[in-house]
């Protein structure tokens, strides 16, 4: 799935790994490029993400976890190799990309992962400029401790991570997690967003905000 908007591109990408939604977020015109929760875990899934980058001429200048659960930080490392940008993520997550090899030995998952370096710290409030578009950084944990969104407000998008599903929300069963903060941060976060503005998350399909203020059951 592509999203065109004003300034910036959206490109979804579903890889198998838990379902995980991997996003792009590009300029067009300048040639810049985001990648968002790298979640590729065989060859095919590193093909599409390369094969893209290359097709469209884009060159990778950020590297952005929503948040550091293994399913959107698998990649991570690969990313960094392959491109030479650095992990940006908010520094309360820190702790989850040092043990990404116990969070995938808990999911029973077999594999040599080396530990996810967060390496530009992003708070509340931070400017990412992609080209000539930037997203916003809104700190919305209790999912996980440092659960970021990315606000775009010119073209009216936001890449939630787990923090909100269409239906839904975020568990809050995992370590870091906090049910009543989640709710609070989506409610003063995102629920403040404009109606029409589109929820790309982690897994799943797109919504939007006014569709999730008013039919969201966690959320009423």
């Amino acid at each position: 799935m592509i999203g065109q908007f004003n300034m910036l591109k959206v490109a979804k990408f579903g890889f198998y790994m838990f379902g995980i939604n991997t996003y792009l977020v590009y300029d067009p015109e300048e040639k810049e490029c985001a990648v968002i929760d790298p979640g590729m875990s065989q060859q095919s899934e590193f093909d599409a993400i390369g094969k893209f980058i290359d097709r469209e001429g884009l060159k990778v200048t950020h590297l952005i976890n929503t948040h550091l659960h293994i399913d959107h930080a698998i990649s991570d490392n690969w990313v960094k190799g392959e491109y030479g940008v650095p992990v940006e993520a908010n520094i309360a997550d820190a702790p989850l990309g040092k043990y990404i090899l116990q969070q995938a030995q808990s999911f029973g998952i077999n594999g040599e992962f080396k530990a996810v370096e967060i390496e530009h710290a992003l708070k509340d409030g931070d400017v990412i400029k992609i080209g000539r578009g930037e997203l916003k950084v809104l700190h919305v944990p209790g999912h996980s401790p440092g659960s970021i969104c990315l606000y775009d407000k010119e073209d009216g998008f936001v890449i939630v991570g787990d923090a909100l599903f269409e239906g839904s929300i975020g568990r809050t069963d995992l370590p870091g997690g906090d049910h009543r903060q989640l709710i609070d941060a989506i409610k003063n976060k995102l629920l403040t967003l404009p109606d029409d503005t589109l929820v790309f998350p982690g897994h799943g399909n797109a919504t939007s905000i006014g569709q999730e203020r008013d039919t969201n059951p966690y959320l009423v």
